[in-house]
């Protein structure tokens, strides 16, 4: 069960000639998840290159174990010394009161030596670049990373290091990226999936006040779901977890990703076991090792089996081939399961007969029995004894009455292999791996022989001299530079190519080359980096100041024409549209034209590589200006000549990352559904409330999602191509637990949104909001008729006029829908 690891690929500049193979350019690395320092010593110990983790505050995974500040040195100096790179997780949004915080954050980590930042908020990235410049950004999965051009902003305009891509990206759309921008590619390859786009999933921070966005996900995703079909309950049988999808396993496709210019392949589970760190980079390891080496390597039964025990909830390629809507969430359970056992043949008094198994089991193993029901009330346990197929447990644990022949069998845990994989890590087990160097040589007779590894470089103190015998070779620069046992670093790759025709030096002169550079690459490590005595209050000062706007202004968003002939009627002069089928669009504007009103078209959500043709149809109907709710859709537009407004899928929180928006171009920006009234109130002091408006009444969008629960349980198709687009005929809610009914739509790209059925108003806080300086406002509608808008429209121009209070609007509502209206997260 051990795995002894390579040494990871080492870290140089450019192309090096590879003595193995054919030269690579770039340096793939396997990057690890560590909770807690057991997951470190695992990562370390079974091959990661690098491993991420998070502090106690500004990460996505608070419920992990995470390292204090006092222990960060540590890990750091622990992981330097076995030849692994730090990242840490500083992948939340950050409020403007915490700007202060956030950016002792920053001088903390740059001063303990951490190797990256993986950062979400534009604001912190550019409050990093001014105050500590030479610490690497990596833009996280959560800043919604889905296309070239977005690579390409992201890389420009924010001088970010490395892009870790959304998960949904298929192979197909990778191919697309490479040359697109300058940044490192990063991917995940193993692990949970979220069902929603990463930082645009609103569910926890609608249902609970528990954001995704600030690391508190509640994962609903992975409750079980009723489908509710035309008002009709729809019988699923025993797939009730319609939003949970398999885990992710990508090992076959490292070589692909690989030729697409991929050079980070990360393994998700900062809230998993040492024993899955240790199991899940053992076999990464191998896959990545193999494709560089272009062996031929897949997973043995062995490897899907480790894979598997640890930690699963069945493993698939997810995204990896494009969407596959029967296979991506199988819906039949939302928690671990472990290796397939087989089915239960009969039930015998005080134990089980199984029939065929497909994987061993030993006495101390433990098992569960799927009925396809609620997995918290399950039946299951640790075998107890093992006698042929029949399963004997101990007393009291299994209620055998309620079993029945054809049971599902699980396997769920398995002691001996966990501590086979804590052995890896435990003790003196986990070996201490010399930091891998890659070293060129260059120079010719009469200057000095130079010796580079990276930034470094040291040049022989007596010029090389034209060799009459002996020259120098790569075998004797290699057995005399490669003698660094004890300095911590080995010698991995030499490239002898700059070295110009037979030259020679003195064998000591080597030698001292060799110490110097130990010497330097030590002190490298250990040098402090730049930072600059730049203060959030002087970058806030730099913000401009504008005057107010004379008087409150709102706007309403209509997803139907019964709800744009509403806003018409209702003398609205600002439309915003956001229908399914674009295509429409066109008669959406023609209707407008010559009205009072001016009409923006919303942008989808998410735009991927080759999906230009959906801004081109929204700039061909010549809207007065564009809803901006993609990266990518920002430079398309300010070419478009179209006036841009960003939407609330910006995750605009604090005031460094508006300005960003602003410098941009855009001419308002929609304040992040992730802010409070005290927070929503901060930002408006701290930058011009003329940038920004406020939705104040909506149905949140929780889930926003490559899934489509219409293709995947009212067809049998695989994709848009075969499913018969049974959206087009249906209307679908999912029903949730308590019982409520979450309407679910889909829009251009055949991806769905799962709205709160109930909608939120923040009309309680309107004074507050108009005192301090906001003129902007939003209605969203969702499932009205035209009568109801009329109604929710009246009503907020009343609070808008002053002819309504808020807590009567708020009452008054509540009144005429059925569902009522909540007061929502502000």
């Amino acid at each position: 069960m051990s795995f002894e690891p390579k040494l990871p690929t080492p870290a140089s500049p450019g192309v090096i000639e590879n003595e193995t193979g054919p030269p690579i350019a770039h340096d793939p690395e396997l990057l690890a998840p560590a909770g807690d320092w057991d997951c470190v010593r695992a990562a370390v110990a079974n091959g990661a290159n690098a491993v991420y983790f998070g502090l106690p505050r500004f990460n996505a995974r608070l419920r992990a174990h995470n390292f204090t500040e006092a222990e960060l040195p540590e890990v750091v100096d622990f992981c330097h010394r076995h030849g692994v790179k730090t990242f840490v997780t500083f992948n939340t949004l950050v409020f403007t009161g915490e700007l202060e915080d956030a950016a002792a954050y920053l001088r903390l980590l740059n001063a303990a030596g951490v190797d990256a930042l993986i950062v979400q908020d534009i604001g912190l990235v550019r409050l990093a670049r001014r105050i500590v410049p030479e610490l690497a950004i990596h833009a996280s999965t959560q800043m919604t990373i889905t296309s070239p051009e977005g690579v390409r902003m992201a890389q420009q305009a924010l001088g970010i290091d490395r892009i870790v891509l959304a998960r949904e990206l298929s192979l197909r759309e990778l191919e697309k990226f490479q040359g697109g921008g300058g940044a490192e590619l990063e991917v995940f390859v193993h692990g949970a999936l979220c069902v929603a786009y990463s930082g645009q999933c609103l569910t926890s921070e609608s249902l609970g006040q528990r954001s995704a966005n600030r690391g508190e996900c509640a994962q609903a995703c992975r409750m079980p779901y009723e489908l509710v079909v035309d008002g009709a309950l729809r019988d699923l049988g025993e797939r009730r977890y319609l939003l949970s999808p398999q885990d992710l396993a990508a090992v076959n496709e490292i070589p692909a990703l690989l030729e697409r210019g991929v050079v980070s392949f990360k393994i998700e589970g900062r809230l998993k076991t040492a024993e899955y760190v240790a199991a899940i980079c053992q076999v990464y390891r191998k896959a990545l090792d193999a494709a560089l080496d272009a062996r031929p390597w897949q997973p043995g039964p062995g490897d899907q089996y480790n894979m598997e025990m640890t930690f699963s909830r069945g493993l698939f390629t997810g995204w990896m081939h494009g969407v596959d809507h029967q296979r991506l969430v199988p819906a039949r359970f939302g928690k671990k399961r472990g290796a397939y056992v087989g089915r239960v043949a009969a039930i015998e008094g005080d134990h089980v007969m199984l029939g065929a198994t497909e994987v061993p089991l030993k006495p101390g193993d433990g098992i569960v029995f799927d009925q396809g029901g609620d997995p918290d009330h399950e039946q299951g346990g640790r075998i107890f004894r093992l006698e042929g197929r029949r399963l004997y447990f101990g007393h009291g644990q299994v209620e055998f009455g309620r079993l029945r022949a054809g049971d599902r069998v699980w396997k769920t845990s398995d002691p001996h292999l966990d501590a086979q994989l804590r052995k890896t890590f435990t003790g003196n087990i986990a070996p201490h791996r010399e930091m891998p160097l890659a070293l060129r040589v260059s120079g010719h007779a009469g200057d000095p022989m130079r010796l580079e590894c990276g930034p470094v470089t040291v040049e022989s103190a007596i010029p090389l001299d034209a060799a009459r015998n002996a020259p120098l070779t790569a075998e004797r620069l290699r057995e005399h530079l490669g003698k660094l046992h004890g300095t911590g670093y080995a010698l991995a790759r030499l490239d002898c190519g700059g070295l110009a025709g037979p030259v020679i030096l003195p064998i000591g002169e080597l030698n001292r080359m060799r110490c110097q550079l130990v010497t330097a690459l030590d002190a490298s490590r250990s040098a402090p980096r730049r930072e600059n005595a730049f203060t959030v209050p002087e970058m806030l000062r730099e913000i401009p100041r504008q005057a107010l706007r004379a008087k409150p202004e709102l706007a309403v968003l209509c997803r139907t024409f019964d709800q744009l002939e509403a806003a018409l009627a209702s003398g609205i002069d600002c439309l915003l549209v956001d229908f399914e089928d674009i295509r429409r669009y066109r008669d959406a504007v023609a209707r407008v034209r010559g009205s009072h009103a001016k009409i923006y078209l919303a942008t989808p959500r998410i735009q991927k590589a080759g999906e230009e043709g959906f801004f081109k149809l929204i700039a061909n109907a010549a809207p007065d200006g564009v809803l901006i709710r993609n990266l990518g859709a920002i430079p398309f537009f300010a070419d478009a000549g179209l006036p841009r407004l960003g939407d609330f899928s910006l995750n605009i929180a604090n005031p460094l990352t508006a300005e960003f928006f602003m410098q941009q171009g855009l001419k308002q920006l929609t304040i992040s559904y992730d802010l409070n009234i005290t927070q929503v109130l901060d930002l408006l002091r701290a930058a011009p409330p003329a940038w920004f408006q406020l939705t104040i009444h909506q149905h949140m969008p929780m889930f926003h999602m490559e899934h489509c629960v219409f293709a995947a349980f009212l067809s049998k198709g695989h994709t848009f191509l075969d499913c018969g687009r049974p959206c087009e005929k249906h209307r679908v809610h999912l029903r949730d637990r308590v019982g409520i009914e979450h309407p679910l739509r889909v829009d251009v790209g055949c991806r769905n949104t799962l709205y709160n059925a109930v909608p939120q108003t923040g009309a309680q806080f309107f004074a507050e909001l108009i005192n301090a300086g906001l003129r902007s406002f939003r209605v969203e509608l969702l499932e009205e008729d035209g009568a109801e808008s009329e109604r929710v429209i009246e009503s907020y121009q009343g609070l808008l006029n002053g002819t309504a209070s808020g807590d009567y609007l708020w009452r008054t509502l509540r009144a005429q829908s059925q569902l009522g209206v909540t007061r929502g997260t502000y």
